[in-house]
């Protein structure tokens, strides 16, 4: 008797999340769903000059306080409060508190959807141009 566990993500565009259906000896033991994060989330969080800085800064450097990153972005503190909490809601940093002081740290792989979109258009360009190459070289 064998044992096959598969974990296989399910995703549909009607649903805005990813289905995870966890198989043994093809009999459904557990479905988990995930909710996707959105690239207008991501996109609109990295939009703003001062936000994008932030998470460069923290994607370089590694975590550090909300103190350590006002005085890099040279805004108020509660400005970088704001701004940390737009980056939250995209899932493009996670915090942790320790005693008075909330540390940050860059979950680059939120990237993902944007990722994910820029390829998926980007593919469509090089077939584009591609197209076009070729018409241009039958009207020579």
């Amino acid at each position: 008797m064998s044992l096959i566990v598969r974990v296989c993500p399910v995703q549909s565009a009607s649903r805005p999340f990813i289905e995870f259906r966890l198989t043994i000896n093809n009999l459904m033991v557990m479905v988990l769903c995930v909710k996707q994060a959105n690239p207008n989330h991501v996109f609109r969080a990295l939009a703003d000059p001062t936000r994008r800085a932030i998470f460069e800064e923290l994607t370089r450097q590694g975590e550090q306080t909300v103190h350590a990153l006002t005085r890099y972005a040279g805004v108020s503190q509660p400005a970088v409060s704001k701004h940390l909490t737009v980056l939250k809601r995209a899932k493009l940093v996670r915090h942790r508190r320790e005693g008075r002081e909330t540390h940050y740290r860059a979950q680059a792989d939120a990237l993902g959807p944007m990722v994910d979109w820029l390829n998926v258009y980007g593919a469509f360009w090089r077939e584009r141009f591609n197209r076009l190459e070729a018409v241009l070289e039958r009207m020579e």
